[in-house]
């Protein structure tokens, strides 16, 4: 059986921590900024984690257990 392949773009926008969990970047923070708040661009700025129900697919898709 051949080797199981990560996907590219999961590779990309997710990293594990320490602990095990998955960590994440917002999204809306590429271009037009103009319109938006300080305080929103700002909250945009810092990583999030992944929320629990979707844990077990990007998982699968970094091909960890």
């Amino acid at each position: 059986m051949p080797k199981m392949k990560t996907k590219s773009s999961a590779k990309k926008r997710f990293r594990l921590t320490g602990t095990g969990k998955i960590k994440r970047k917002h999204a809306f923070k590429s271009h037009i900024l103009t319109k938006k708040s300080k305080k929103r661009k700002l909250k945009l700025t810092h990583a999030g984690l992944v929320h629990n129900s979707d844990v077990a697919n990007i998982k699968q898709q970094l091909t960890l257990k």
